[in-house]
């Protein structure tokens, strides 16, 4: 919940993209719990996928942000 505040309140690009990140990552973790809770091994290919999109998502932005497009 913090890191969700954090990206409404921050008030630079870089405070919001890492507010991003770390908000992305911490609902890839829940549904890793939830796989694990629910025996469903579906959801951990999902969580997967989620995080590695976001890692890419983050590596644009940072260079976005940097300035080489």
């Amino acid at each position: 919940m913090l890191a969700f505040i954090r990206l409404l309140i921050a008030r630079t690009a870089a405070d919001r993209a890492v507010a991003l990140d770390g908000a992305t990552l911490i609902s890839a973790d829940i549904m890793i719990l939830m796989a694990f809770l629910m025996g469903r091994s579906m959801l951990l290919d999902v969580a997967l996928v989620y995080a590695l999109l976001s890692f890419l998502g983050v590596l644009a932005i940072a260079r976005y942000l940097e300035g080489g497009l």
